[in-house]
């Protein structure tokens, strides 16, 4: 399916700008005229991979955060990119409720929240390179 529209930005690597990232995804998406619902859900992944960068990719250090959306006729598809410090073991990365900063009181829930509130997530790590996260949500014609 051909995409028709795309947009990228970049940000620095504060905690302030994942609510900017939030509403750029809704805005964006609000081209398609999903639920509200549907935009929520787009917002909470986007919030959840946008922390990730800043708090694990970063780890709190600065940096930049890349993020692409991509519309086609019925769904988005969001790229958030780091080049921090990697993700050493995916696999165990996405199980519910692990976390790499047990003393930051992280829930270890957030490709978890990703998985379950977009239709697809795909998580690309490299150590010492960085984290590219792409996921994809399908809006329901109403």
């Amino acid at each position: 399916m051909q995409p028709i529209n795309r947009t990228k930005i970049e940000f620095e690597s504060k905690s302030a700008n994942e609510a900017f990232a939030r509403l750029v995804a809704a805005a964006f998406a609000a081209q398609l005229d999903p639920t509200l619902e549907e935009l929520a859900d787009l917002k909470t992944a986007v919030s959840e991979a946008v922390t990730n960068a800043i708090i694990h990719g970063y780890e709190q250090k600065p940096g930049v955060v890349k993020m692409e959306l991509v519309l086609y006729p019925d769904s988005i598809e969001v790229t958030i990119e780091d080049q921090g410090v990697g993700i050493e073991d995916i696999e165990k990365a996405t199980i519910p409720t692990y976390t790499s900063k047990p003393e930051l009181e992280r829930t270890g829930m957030g490709f978890t929240i990703m998985q379950t509130f977009m239709d697809s997530l795909d998580v690309q790590s490299a150590m010492g390179e960085g984290t590219k996260i792409t996921m994809k949500k399908v809006f329901h014609k109403k």
